[in-house]
């Protein structure tokens, strides 16, 4: 694996983002005028890698970068000038010194497969993307870990209560990244932090990514009590018990270097409760116990323009590791919630799962 050159090396780092969602375009907001600051340190271009579409007859990479506006997934929100979208991925990533993937998790493996041996050296990544991936035995794998399989790249992580159409307009937020490059920490810390972005960046990579995942199916639990009308007192409770299985999974899975401060940090506690009330798979899940007759992708379809869900395919995953590792009784949130969405029970049958809660 390469590691990344941190701050020895005097060039300017180009940066890349690979990916132009939502979340993706509102980051670019911020690192494509954050960069104006650091002329000695970036490279004042950056290249975004955008899936081609047609909008009313129009290329959608062409809107972007005439228009500077994703119409399609951050309407209404300009991009700075000197975002510069490309269709083609390695175009996009092969001169890149910090290579930014904020795509949904299902589709790092065909997006990075093409960029393999065709990287800059000394090159590294940071993940912004929420979920797990599969590894080539078939194997439960964390994204950056995927990600560092798939290019041999080190990569880091980025995670917190960032909603993206919050962060698009400029509101006031935490976030963090667990990178443990003290180096590589320093120069994303300075890539992404702005007065509005506020960054706080730990070595603890594997916490602060799992909680970005697991968080998802907790808010689909908190979107079930939306929907049933359970009150506030349940949706906490949804709340905390989730957070109790987060670090009963993080405990399990990846005990060694665990810290249990890292739970208080943004990525943790913080992101949470944000996505358990004003996130996307909370939304739908809502939408999916009032509207029993629609599927998760008609909802998906309907509600999000093109966005994805990460929780219930998360949900999934953890499910059958859970299953097969035999650990389905420690996490009875996570199975009832998986169980819910697949509708092998209804949504009030997640009342049970909530009154089982194991002992540590």
């Amino acid at each position: 694996m390469t590691a990344g050159n941190g701050l020895h090396t005097s060039a300017t780092k180009k940066v890349a983002i690979i990916g132009s969602g939502n979340w993706g375009s509102a980051i670019a907001r911020v690192i494509g005028e954050n960069i104006k600051k650091y002329t000695q340190i970036f490279d004042q271009t950056i290249k975004m890698y955008v899936y081609e579409e047609m909008i009313d007859g129009r290329k959608l990479t062409e809107i972007i970068n005439q228009e500077h506006e994703n119409v399609k997934y951050l309407k209404g929100f300009k991009l700075p000038d000197n975002i510069v979208a490309v269709a083609d991925v390695v175009e996009t990533a092969k001169d890149a010194d910090i290579l930014i993937f904020v795509i949904p998790h299902k589709f790092v493996p065909g997006v990075c497969r093409p960029l393999k041996g065709k990287l800059k050296q000394g090159s590294f990544g940071i993940s912004l993307i929420k979920g797990f991936g599969e590894g080539p035995d078939g194997k439960f794998l964390l994204i950056s870990n995927q990600i560092q399989e798939l290019l041999g790249i080190n990569c880091a992580v980025l995670m917190g209560a960032n909603l993206a159409i919050e962060v698009a307009q400029e509101r006031f937020c935490e976030t963090t990244i667990g990178c443990q490059n003290a180096d590589d920490g320093l120069i994303l810390q300075q890539l992404f932090q702005n007065d509005n972005f506020r960054v706080r960046v730990v070595p603890d990579r594997t916490t602060v990514e799992i909680c970005g995942a697991l968080k998802n199916i907790v808010a689909c639990a908190a979107g079930f009590a939306d929907g049933m009308k359970w009150g506030d007192n349940t949706k906490s409770a949804i709340i905390r018990i989730g957070l109790m299985e987060i670090i009963r999974f993080c405990r399990l899975y990846y005990g060694e270097g665990l810290k249990l401060s890292t739970f208080l940090e943004s990525c943790g506690v913080a992101d949470l409760i944000t996505t358990c009330f004003g996130g996307r798979n909370r939304r739908v899940s809502e939408q999916f116990v009032l509207q029993p007759e629609k599927s998760l992708q008609q909802l998906e379809e309907e509600l999000l323009q093109g966005q994805k869900l990460q929780g219930p395919q998360t949900a999934h995953e953890v499910y059958v590791l859970l299953e097969s590792d035999k650990h389905l009784e420690k996490f009875p949130l996570f199975v009832g919630t998986h169980k819910v969405l697949n509708r092998q029970m209804k949504p009030e049958g997640l009342f049970e799962y909530l009154r089982n809660e194991p002992d540590d």
